[in-house]
C-alpha cells in the first residue's frame, strides 16, 4: 500500500514537472494605452524638419556645396541649437523686439535679415562691451554720433532701440552703397570698412565666403545665418513644445499558459492519490 502511495506521488511530481515544460506563451501582446503629453510635430512640420541644406542672407543663397562652408554652416547651427546654449531667452527677445526692428529696416530698405544682427552683437540686450561698443547694435561712441545718436555723460541713444535701429539703417545703407553686397555688408558691420575695403583689394576676392578674414569676421556671417534658422524654425533646433497629447503604449507582460493536456492528466493523477487516501 505505502508503495502505490510513493508511486502515485512520484507519478504526480513527474506530470506536474512536464507541465512546467511544456508551459507555452501567447503570441499576443497585451496594450494598455494612457494620455501622455509629448511634441508631435505635424505632417508640415516633419517636412520642414528633414535634412534641408540650403539656407540665405538677405536673400543671397549660402554656398554649402562648399565644404569649407557647409562644416561652418553646421557647427554655428549646433552652438545655437537649445541642446547647446539651454535657453529660449533669445526667442523671447526676438518676439519682443522684432516687431519694433521690422518696420525701421524697411524703411530704410534694409533687408529683413539684419535684425539678426543685434542677436548676435548683443543678445539684444543694453550691455557694454570692453571696448567700449554699447547698446543693442554694439556701436563704438564715435561711430554712434556720426549717424546721428547722441552719446554724453547724460544721454546715451545707443540703448534705445528705435533710434539706435534709425541709426544702424543709415550706416547700412552707406555700407551697401560702397560694397553692393549684404554679405559684405555684415563683414564690413564686425570688420569695419577700411579694413574690409583693404581684404578686398589685397585678396582679389569680392565674395565674402572666398575672403581670408580674422576668426570673429570669417564667422560672423554664419552666426548671423544660423540665428536666424533657430529662430525661424524652433522646433527643428529643439526649442519648442506644443505639448500635444499622444496615446502612448504601455506593453505589459504576456500572459503564461500551460499545456492543457499535461494539466489535465496532473489533475487526474491527483484525484487518483486522493481517492487511493481514502
Amino acid at each position: 500500500m505505502i508503495k502505490k502511495h510513493l508511486m502515485a506521488c512520484f507519478a504526480v511530481v513527474m506530470i506536474m514537472i512536464l507541465a512546467k515544460i511544456g508551459v507555452s506563451r501567447t503570441s499576443v501582446t497585451y496594450v494598455n494605452s494612457f494620455p501622455q503629453k509629448v511634441d508631435v510635430p505635424s505632417p508640415q512640420e516633419e517636412k520642414d524638419s528633414s535634412p534641408a541644406y540650403s539656407y540665405e542672407f538677405a536673400n543671397e543663397v549660402i554656398p554649402v556645396e562648399r565644404l569649407k562652408v557647409f562644416r561652418r554652416m553646421n557647427k554655428y547651427l549646433k552652438a545655437n541649437s537649445y541642446e547647446h546654449i539651454q535657453t529660449d531667452r533669445l526667442h523671447h527677445q526676438a518676439a519682443r523686439w522684432f516687431p519694433i526692428m521690422e518696420p525701421i529696416l524697411k524703411r530704410y530698405g534694409i533687408p529683413d535679415d539684419f535684425k539678426y544682427l543685434p542677436l548676435v552683437e548683443s543678445g539684444l540686450k543694453r550691455g557694454t562691451s570692453v571696448k567700449g561698443a554699447a547698446g543693442y547694435w554694439q556701436f563704438m561712441p564715435g561711430t554712434a554720433r556720426s549717424y546721428g545718436l547722441i552719446v554724453n555723460g547724460d544721454v546715451d541713444e545707443r540703448h534705445n532701440m528705435k533710434m539706435s535701429t534709425a541709426a544702424a539703417c543709415r550706416y547700412l545703407k552707406e555700407l551697401h552703397n560702397e560694397f553692393h553686397n549684404w554679405t559684405l555688408v555684415a563683414a564690413a558691420y564686425n570688420l569695419g570698412e577700411n579694413k574690409l575695403r583693404k581684404r578686398i583689394n589685397t585678396q582679389g576676392h569680392k565674395s565674402y565666403f572666398k575672403l581670408k578674414l580674422n576668426n570673429e569676421t570669417a564667422s560672423y556671417v554664419y552666426k548671423l545665418v544660423s540665428m536666424k534658422e533657430v529662430i525661424e524654425n524652433p522646433i527643428k533646433y529643439g526649442f519648442a513644445s506644443r505639448n500635444k497629447e499622444l496615446l502612448a503604449k504601455e506593453t505589459r507582460p504576456e500572459p503564461v499558459y500551460i499545456n492543457p493536456v499535461i494539466e489535465q492528466n496532473a489533475i487526474s493523477a491527483l484525484n487518483l492519490l486522493q481517492k487511493q487516501e481514502l
